[in-house]
């Protein structure tokens, strides 16, 4: 479907960013904040990581995946 521009370390730094994000959303990092729902968007970076491949990094001709390099 699509090609793969995330690489290994890439994916690991999303999927961690997209948990902490998470969890600030469901208040286990900070519990009395009115703008948790703001943590939601952690769901961008876990499918991104996920899917090995990134929307963004394909408009911008981007790719840290040592096997697939952009034309």
């Amino acid at each position: 479907m699509f090609k793969t521009n995330v690489g290994t370390v890439d994916r690991v730094v999303r999927i961690v960013v997209g948990l902490a994000l998470i969890a600030f959303a469901l208040g286990y990092l900070a519990p009395g904040a009115s703008y948790r729902w703001i943590g939601w968007i952690g769901v961008i970076p876990l499918f991104t990581a996920v899917f090995g491949t990134c929307p963004l990094y394909s408009l911008l001709g981007m790719s840290t995946c040592p096997v697939a390099k952009p034309r």
